[in-house]
């Protein structure tokens, strides 16, 4: 069981968080008219450089063993919050959100997101600290994700929104606007396709959430670690998926790496019985596979689709 974390540390994180986004929503007022990658990159910094002085800290306090888990932990949510970068460009291709309102729905759905990771990683510790075989619960949970990860769907941005759109147009009225949340229109207050799409990105992170923190509390069972690293990989997140939109296809066996990060965490949770992986060796191997697939997509593009021929 880790040594209780002062109240210090839960409130000081938080208040850099706060700090964090406000520096970051300064930037992007200040530089309105800088091109959208641009910002990203700045920004993306930003939570990156964030994430390794926490490390700093963490090992200030909490020492070398502590900083490893962070770390392997860190990498492994962000390694992971990449799938769901595709998630959000389909979503918002359904939902036909414009990008000058997907950086709204996106801050809104990370800041749902702290709270629901911070309940799942509660929960889940507390599971696995009363009953043992949660953990071979997690690691099959885990290993169905990896394989559900080789065959990866479909689906086109271009497809027509969903059948439970329609079901809820029938329960309650829905406005066709994309610029805010809720509107009025013929004289009732209506919620939007914007926030419908806020609904569905908060539900993929759940969807997801089931993954990552499974995997996460591979690498560690220390709450404070297991919610910071989880908590700083998803702020990033918002500033990535504008940075790397335009190279989401081009990393054609990416999905390989991450199938391939998930079956890992799945094993040492199945085996944590018989062996043990330190924080550092888990660590260089998400790095690994993670640089091998990435690599391969790079070095081996998909070819351009031949035209038909009439």
């Amino acid at each position: 069981m880790p040594a209780t974390t002062p109240i210090s540390h839960w409130i000081g994180f938080h208040l850099c968080l706060v700090v964090l986004l406000g520096v970051e929503l300064v930037y992007y007022r200040t530089h309105k008219h800088s091109p959208i990658h641009k910002k990203s990159l700045v920004a993306t910094a930003l939570w990156i450089g964030a994430a390794l002085a926490f490390a700093l800290f963490v090992y200030a306090t909490l020492g070398g063993q502590s900083t490893s888990e962070y770390l392997a932990s860190y990498a492994l949510e962000e390694a992971l919050s990449i799938d769901n970068l595709f998630v959000f460009l389909l979503l918002f291709g359904v939902f036909k959100i414009d990008s000058s309102h997907q950086p709204r729905v996106l801050f809104w759905g990370v800041s749902g997101a702290i709270v629901m990771r911070g309940a799942f990683i509660a929960g889940g510790i507390g599971l696995l600290e009363r009953f043992h075989w949660v953990s071979y619960a997690f690691g099959l949970i885990l290993l169905y994700a990896a394989i559900r990860l080789l065959f990866p769907s479909h689906e086109t941005s271009d497809s027509k929104p969903p059948v439970w759109i329609q079901w809820i147009s029938r329960i309650h009225p829905v406005s066709l606007r994309t610029d805010r949340f809720f509107a009025r229109e013929d004289g009732h207050r209506r919620m939007t396709m914007l926030f419908l799409a806020l609904i569905a990105i908060e539900a993929t992170d759940l969807v997801f959430a089931l993954d990552s923190i499974p995997a996460v509390l591979s690498i560690t069972r220390h709450p404070f670690l297991a919610y910071t690293s989880n908590i700083m990989a998803v702020m990033g997140l918002r500033s990535l998926y504008f940075l790397l939109i335009g190279m989401l296809a081009k990393l054609r066996f990416l999905h390989y790496g991450l199938a391939a990060v998930l079956a890992f965490a799945a094993i040492k949770m199945l085996a944590t019985r018989w062996f043990e992986l330190g924080p550092l060796s888990s660590l260089a191997v998400i790095l690994g596979l993670l640089g091998i697939t990435t690599g391969l997509s790079l070095a081996f593009p998909a070819k351009p689709a031949q035209p038909a021929t009439p």
